[in-house]
């Protein structure tokens, strides 16, 4: 948890098949920015009865403390409080805004920023990422949801979100994680000074401070998925949602040039005396070209072999194509864009149902160290996905007892070394990421 905490901190600010018809209806779901109930602020959660229990309550399936620790525990309980920070003074200097704390292209993703006449009168913006930034404005489930005969259905039907369901949590994270229609990470923000952006949904999950316990009533209820799966949905779902950035005229410029979000940071970021540009097959493309971060891309391939492979060899292909139109044409790469939003859309409905057993989670393995050693993650974003990837994996194979907790004890003394070597983007090299890694593969379970 420690090196997955160091991990994040520098890149950013830091199934069961009863859940496919919960995707369904989830997919109609409007994320809680948008919708269409009051949100009532924290403090309708905040209850020693409710959700305000200094300690987890026993014997009623629910924990009761959840509040408490989202306020003790978790980062988005700051998350307005750091645009009151120094930092976030001189970005919005830089951006010409009168303040971070008031601006809405801030508040959107530090805040629960909805609009005025959705704001009960118990509503505080200074509240943060509140528990309705999450799982919705509370206005008709609040009540309905201590019912005798609720039901996690009906709640959301209420105005719940689906946040249990892989799909619709990482079409939520990433809103913020990168952007979506209405809030955008844009290069100009991280240009003002904002920290990189950096995503994986099984590793954030893990991270988040769990405020619920995945046991036989919670699966009843919502339905279980495997970390490998979590991983797999958040890949394809966060270059679909890319995609969609990439394709949008309102989003994909920036005057005269593209928007360079898109764009592999560390392609142009780096200082001159560094010699690490290296060919990578999967691109196409030669030095001092600017790249499109394709670190989603690489792992969503090895996803794609395995489970499809007819989709794993068309992705292979647009992937190539969106690379060299990247640099040749801006509406053949909007094109190209399109085509690999379609293949990554398909991939999702696959990847939720399926188990991924162990067969998968070896082969996964094997595929991400391959491609790795051949030189296919050297970039620092690349290098760091993979290794997010790996500790996925390898907790998949100890909860699923594909190994026993003695071999994952060893291998995963071994991983340290993976996650000290992308510990910092700005002193990664890819040499020692490779030796990491190359240790890594000489005694990986």
């Amino acid at each position: 948890m420690r090196r997955l905490t160091r991990l994040i901190a520098c890149g950013a600010l830091t199934l069961a098949l009863a859940g496919l018809h919960g995707m369904a209806n989830a997919q109609r779901t409007a994320l809680p920015i948008v919708d269409r109930d009051v949100h009532m602020g924290v403090a309708s959660c905040a209850g020693s009865t409710c959700h305000g229990a200094v300690a987890p309550l026993p014997g009623i399936g629910i924990l009761q403390n959840e509040f408490t620790t989202w306020q003790q525990r978790d980062k988005h309980a700051t998350a307005y409080r750091v645009l009151l920070n120094d930092r976030s003074k001189r970005i919005a200097k830089n951006l010409g805004l009168d303040a971070a704390h008031t601006a809405a292209v801030c508040l959107d993703c530090h805040a629960d920023n909805v609009a005025a006449d959705k704001r009960h009168r118990t509503f505080q913006i200074t509240d943060g990422v509140g528990c309705e930034a999450c799982h919705g404005g509370a206005g008709r489930w609040i009540g309905t949801h201590i019912a005798a005969n609720a039901t996690h259905e009906r709640n959301i039907e209420n105005g719940l979100f689906p946040s249990a369901n892989p799909v619709e949590r990482a079409r939520l994270c990433i809103s913020c994680h990168f952007g979506d229609e209405r809030r955008f990470v844009t290069h100009r923000i991280m240009g003002a000074g904002h920290p990189r952006m950096s995503f994986e949904l099984d590793t954030f999950t893990s991270l988040q401070p769990a405020h619920f316990i995945v046991d036989n009533d919670y699966r009843q209820r919502k339905g279980s998925w495997n970390g490998v799966q979590i991983w797999a949905i958040g890949q394809a779902m966060a270059i679909s949602m890319v995609m969609d950035r990439l394709t949008d005229p309102k989003q994909n410029r920036d005057g005269l040039f593209p928007e360079l979000v898109f764009f592999d940071c560390h392609s142009c970021h780096s200082p001159m005396s560094e010699l690490n540009w290296a060919p990578r097959r999967a691109t196409g493309l030669g030095p001092g070209v600017p790249k499109l971060n394709d670190a989603n891309f690489l792992m969503l391939q090895v996803i794609a072999d395995r489970v499809d492979p007819e989709l794993g060899r068309q992705l292979k292909e647009r992937t190539l194509a969106l690379h060299r139109a990247s640099n040749q044409n801006f509406e053949g790469m909007v094109n190209e864009a399109r085509q690999v939003k379609a293949i990554a859309d398909q991939l999702v409905p696959r990847f939720a149902q399926r188990a991924f057993g162990s067969e998968d989670i070896r082969a996964m393995m094997a595929g991400i160290l391959g491609n790795g050693l051949s030189g296919e993650y050297v970039d620092y974003a690349g290098a760091e996905q993979a290794t997010m990837a790996l500790g996925t994996i390898l907790n998949a194979m100890r909860q699923t007892g594909i190994i026993d907790q003695g071999r994952f004890n060893q291998a995963n003394s071994v991983l340290d070394k993976v996650f000290e070597a992308v510990k910092s983007d700005e002193r990664y090299t890819p040499a020692t990421f490779l030796a990491a890694l190359r240790e890594y593969r000489e005694k990986a379970p």
